[in-house]
């Protein structure tokens, strides 16, 4: 038997009748960037996850450099973030101007651990930055208390979690902005790159748009008065030409191209109707890994913090022989992954902030232990059982 660590041709078969119809239709319509399917699918996602706002980008990165540019983030400011994740999440802190600051995380969610965040807030702090790791949420109500009393704003990092939920509440409805990936290898994967932020403030959403695309036309206008209170000189033109509009070539500030195609928009529309059952079926594995494996001396399985619903996009598991089991999986042709193989604090881009081994043992000791089992919801029974039982060989030998 070979069992990938994913298999994205599996999904493809199930949704391919809709997804080659709706993208032939796009095609067909000559709208390629932009227009109904782009404004379509944000409306659906926000009521997906209960945010008054989606800003759909073209990828998950080109997110967290939008939302953090819309809050006002840049030179020498700092942003609390996790040094276990994927390395977007604190490169583009540093792209917008600002400095990673790296908090510890928990052994048992691998999430960072809010009770070390305090200590790391300066005068020069402006966000707080959690990221859902393998689609469990963080602690938000405990991260938007320190939040909210040091004056921080809260940036999701969400590109791992769409669906997840804290009580009632999806991810995606908490923060200021949460940031999501359609990275094809995500929960709701588009065919190709795309991205999302969603919120519930109007301002940070025209402000998002505007940054979206050149800074232009009406947002534009409205984003440098909210980011720099110029007012907006074109407010007042009261011409009726239907020719002719006013803000078309006026760009008010230096900002991105960062738009989802249609065909992408289509293709995610389509999906997201699937996506609470595939999300479920994550979970059924998960519980059947937890029941198979969590008895096994050695093997340390992930546990889920009380009262979230996490998504599973990733199942980790944490063992001291992390490259031995792996080679040994490989052996059986069973697909594994090493994630985090090396924490964002001793990434050779980040030397210049002076980290050393040691600083964060928890996230240290996280990427030598982690291996990440198959999870895509097409797995069949007989593949789980040869997975576990594979896992269950080795730590016999």
């Amino acid at each position: 038997m070979n069992v990938k660590i994913l298999d994205l041709t599996r999904q493809y078969e199930i949704i391919r009748e809709k997804v080659e119809a709706a993208v032939l239709e796009q095609m067909a319509s000559g709208a390629y960037i932009g227009g109904k399917a782009v404004t379509d699918f944000e409306s659906k996602f926000a009521g997906y996850v209960g945010a008054k706002y989606a800003i759909a980008l073209n990828s998950g990165t080109d997110a967290l450099v939008i939302a953090m540019k819309a809050l006002g983030i840049g030179q020498d400011d700092e942003i609390i973030t996790t040094p276990f994740t994927f390395f977007a999440t604190a490169e583009t802190v540093a792209m917008v101007g600002a400095k990673p600051v790296f908090v510890d995380v928990c052994k048992d969610t691998y999430n960072i651990d809010v009770t070390k965040i305090e200590e790391k807030i300066t005068d020069k702090t402006k966000a707080i930055l959690p990221v859902h790791i393998f689609g469990q949420p963080a602690d938000l109500d405990a991260i938007k208390e320190i939040a909210d009393k040091h004056g921080l704003y809260v940036i999701e990092d969400a590109c791992q979690a769409v669906g997840s939920a804290i009580g009632d509440r999806k991810i995606g409805s908490i923060g200021d902005a949460a940031c999501f990936s359609f990275f094809p290898t995500t929960n709701l994967g588009a065919f190709g790159d795309g991205g999302m932020i969603t919120t519930n403030d109007e301002k940070i959403a025209t402000i998002c748009r505007a940054y979206r695309e050149h800074g232009g036309a009406q947002n534009g206008a409205k984003a440098r008065f909210y980011l720099d209170g110029v007012k907006d000189e074109l407010a007042d033109n009261t011409s009726n030409d239907p020719l002719y509009n006013p803000y078309k070539y006026y760009n008010y500030l230096i900002a991105y191209n960062s738009r989802l195609d249609a065909i992408q928009a289509r293709v995610l529309d389509i999906k997201l109707d699937y996506l609470d059952g595939f999300n479920a079926r994550r979970t059924e594995i998960a519980s059947f890994y937890e029941k198979e494996l969590g008895g096994i001396d050695g093997v340390v399985t992930p546990q889920v913090r009380q009262g979230v619903t996490p998504v599973w996009h990733q199942y980790a598991i944490c063992v001291k022989e992390k490259d031995e089991l792996g080679r040994f999986l490989a052996s059986k042709n069973i697909g594994s992954a090493a994630f985090y193989p090396v924490p964002l604090h001793l990434q050779k881009a980040f030397d210049y902030l002076g980290y050393k081994e040691g600083d964060l043992p928890v996230a240290e000791e996280l990427t030598k232990e982690t291996v990440c089992l198959p999870i895509f919801p097409e797995l069949t029974s007989e593949e789980l059982d040869y997975i576990v039982e594979g896992i269950k060989e080795f730590y016999r030998r």
